[in-house]
């Protein structure tokens, strides 16, 4: 983690995170998207099992990195939510009768 002695070494710090944040997040769209193409039917779309098994692992790795778990959990599960609504649009989309 680069040294940070002034807020505008945090700030440029965190805008650096950010910006690689909004890509990684841009990437995960496009497999839902691809998900939401591939999937027959609309019930396929939350997969309650998924998501458990999805925030077992973030909670685990936030352990592994010295991040709370709790806040780990909390962001991935309205991240998840945010991508269920995504891939409700594209199914949609993608199966217009």
């Amino acid at each position: 983690m680069p040294e940070c002695n002034t807020m505008d070494d945090v700030r440029r710090n965190i805008d650096r995170l950010d910006h690689a944040i909004v890509s990684l997040i841009a990437e995960r769209a496009t497999y839902v998207r691809k998900a939401a193409q591939l999937k027959m039917s609309r019930e396929q779309i939350v997969d309650r099992a998924r998501i458990e098994e999805v925030v077992a692992k973030v909670r685990a790795r936030a352990q592994e990195t010295d991040l709370d778990a709790d806040l780990a959990e909390q962001t991935y599960r309205r991240l998840i939510e945010l991508f269920i609504k995504y891939e409700e649009h594209e199914f949609s989309r993608f199966h217009a009768a």
